[in-house]
């Protein structure tokens, strides 16, 4: 072959990796455009390659893998500090570590740390005994609490508790320790002295804090999740009262349209009780997020004395503090201390002047206190900037030191009271902490991108969850209602969204989700791509609560899974294949991804086929449906499936019922069913 053939040939085979090249680069580019747009929009090419080259196809085809080979080198290792405790004697400072499975004690005149304990899964709080002997953590992923021997720094034995033990308080006598079982909504009363849990009692929906007022006589549990209310009603969220001498239910209150309180407090005197609310406008257009009517949070105020409850706006008219976690009144009645870890601040309250206002409230000279923001200027003393995310808040005895644990900067900030300065903090510092995960962890809890810092992702999805409600996002009032998804282990479900028309992650929070729900500007492309990594790849489910240690099925859920599988209706008929439940939620998620009709659609919808919701953990989400109409998993067939759209069902006897439903009860993580 001479030369110039052999030039002829190159030139060709030059010409044509080219030509596939520049095809896959447009294929590439396009395929962006689908995913993070849902379609291809014809933009100029030199933008597209800037967009493109900015996201990377790495991260997308990286980090959002749960089990992806590359993941691990992106993962790090973080203590996170939650809740914290202080010593009687204010020489120790105890914090657990919600990542690192573990309980620091430090000593607080060196800032040194002198135990890491070992503990469960997921610490959640902790307690001390005033001699400093003893400590208690809630593992909230065990369902147990570790009983600690400070001295030696070992856990000296667990006690079983309820399902997801949060918060919890000892008694004055400190011969019983109260626990707020999360995800079993009681709370276990244990016995100190037999090491037992005596009695278990029935709680709110979700109660995370439980304090106990200094003369000892109430212990109040408050409650994330609003109790089940009538179909479009406003949330109702329940404080339980607990007579502390014969440990038994006193009275169950609530607080009208609100939720999420996480913590209560005490004032000294034991005549009030603070406690942190989200109020949300769920019943109203998302587009009211441009008028500040989307979510507000405020101080719930419970008078012992009088019964009366109060909710004071806790944000301005123009900036907003969201995600109050904790709330704390120092020892001397004076200031009040509320972690804003959606907005990374601290409050600092006047209680003198919330106790003006509340008395105003009652003489009928403040109307319609809970929606005034400008109200918030009489008692709101100072606003300070802390660290990312702050939760856990601990005061020492003697009120001249805040403790705060900055969860996301891994670090516990130190706050003088009297200065309200920050001084030297104590740095648990493991891990990088501008890892690519951990800022998506940051923005996920960060106010910072929505219209005056509203709300953030975890406004909605608390503990990365779903907050129970049913939002109106239409701009019509009543129209298009969506009942919040869980975002935990979202991998291999795509697409999302009732109506499925957003393809990906990356669709869902990014160019979208800030025209319709946060009215700002787009994350930027390193953002986005820690954010999707972030919700993808790190949120999981805590173990399901149904399933037994084996992880074998009970008999009842053995006869349900035969149910879900049945192809042959109680009289022998055949089911249709679309009618059959697996056809619909096959494992291991338990959805096929596509959008059906199955009836549940009403007047106010503009489309009639739903996207399959995953299963997983389904026991965690009620209520159900797109729109939030049945309360409970029975009324998906006893009520809204008359016709036997959703799945064949209306021959089943109710024995089977309840087979079908301890059986959807068990499908926990998707590991399970691989």
């Amino acid at each position: 072959m001479n030369i110039s053939n052999t030039f002829i040939i190159l030139f060709i085979i030059g010409l044509l990796l080219f030509f596939m090249g520049y095809r896959g680069y447009r294929w590439s580019l396009d395929h962006y455009e689908y995913m993070t747009i849902g379609e291809v929009t014809g933009d100029i090419l030199n933008n597209r390659e800037a967009k493109i080259a900015a996201i990377k196809c790495m991260g997308c085809h990286t980090y959002t893998k749960r089990d992806g080979f590359f993941l691990q080198f992106a993962k790090k290792d973080y203590s996170s500090p939650y809740n914290l405790a202080v010593s009687a004697d204010q020489r120790k400072l105890f914090v657990t570590g919600q990542e690192s499975d573990a309980l620091y004690i430090y000593d607080l005149e060196t800032n040194q740390l002198l135990s890491k304990v070992p503990v469960g899964d997921h610490p959640h709080s902790v307690a001390v005994t005033r001699d400093g002997k003893k400590a208690y953590v809630t593992n909230q992923w065990s369902n147990n609490v570790s009983v600690i021997d400070v001295e030696s720094g070992l856990v000296e034995y667990t006690i079983p508790a309820g399902g997801g033990p949060a918060g919890l308080v000892l008694d004055q006598n400190e011969e019983y320790l109260y626990v707020a079982n999360t995800y079993t909504s009681n709370i276990s009363v244990i016995d100190l002295n037999r090491g037992t849990e005596t009695v278990r009692l029935r709680a709110g929906n979700y109660p995370t804090g439980i304090n106990i007022s200094p003369d000892g006589r109430n212990v109040l549990a408050v409650s994330q999740r609003s109790v089940l209310v009538e179909y479009r009603d406003p949330p109702k969220t329940e404080i339980t009262v607990i007579n502390a001498t014969n440990r038994r239910v006193q009275q169950r209150i609530h607080f009208e349209e609100a939720h999420i309180m996480e913590n209560v407090d005490f004032a000294p005197t034991s005549d009030l009780a603070f406690t942190t609310l989200v109020r949300p406008r769920n019943l109203v257009p998302a587009v009211q997020v441009e008028s500040g009517w989307m979510m507000t949070f405020a101080l719930g105020v419970i008078s012992l004395e009088t019964g009366n409850m109060y909710q004071l706006p806790l944000d301005e008219p123009n900036t907003f503090y969201a995600d109050p976690y904790n709330v704390l009144i120092s020892p001397d009645g004076k200031l009040a201390f509320i972690s804003h870890s959606g907005g990374d601040y601290i409050s600092v309250l006047d209680v003198d002047k919330v106790r003006d206002v509340i008395r105003e409230i009652d003489e009928g000279m403040i109307l319609n206190a809970e929606n005034d923001l400008m109200l918030s200027d009489r008692y709101i003393k100072k606003r300070i900037p802390s660290g990312s995310n702050p939760k856990g808040m601990a005061i020492s005895p003697d009120g001249n030191y805040l403790y705060i644990a900055e969860r996301l900067s891994d670090q516990i900030a130190v706050l003088n009271t009297s200065t309200l300065e920050f001084e030297q903090g104590i740095s648990l510092k493991g891990a990088d902490q501008y890892s690519l995960l951990r800022r998506g962890e940051q923005l996920f809890n960060h106010s910072g991108r929505t219209f005056q810092n509203q709300y953030s992702c975890y406004s909605c999805h608390p503990d990365n969850h779903e907050d129970g409600l049913t939002y109106d996002m239409d701009f019509y009032p009543g129209e298009d209602l969506s009942n919040v998804q869980t975002l935990r282990e979202l991998a291999g479900t795509s697409p999302f969204k009732w109506n499925g028309n957003n393809v990906s992650i990356y669709m869902q929070c990014g160019m979208r989700f800030s025209t319709f729900v946060t009215r700002t500007e787009a994350f930027s492309p390193y953002d986005l791509n820690a954010l999707v990594g972030y919700i993808t790849s790190q949120i999981s489910h805590p173990p399901n609560l149904y399933r037994t240690e084996t992880g074998e099925l009970t008999e009842a859920q053995r006869r349900g899974k035969e149910l879900f599988e049945r192809t042959r209706t109680n009289d022998g008929r055949v089911i249709a294949e679309r009618d059959r439940c697996i056809t619909c939620h096959p494992p291991p998620n338990f959805t096929d991804r596509l959008k059906h009709d199955v009836g549940t659609a009403t007047d106010r919808d503009n489309h009639t086929e739903f996207l399959t919701p995953h299963l997983n953990n389904i026991y965690e989400s009620p209520p159900f449906l797109h729109d939030g109409r049945a309360n409970t998993l029975e009324e998906l067939w006893t009520i809204y499936n008359d016709d036997d759209l959703h799945g064949v069902a209306n021959d089943m006897t109710k024995d089977q019922l309840n087979d079908l439903i301890e059986y959807l009860l068990s499908l926990g993580s998707a590991r399970y069913h691989k």
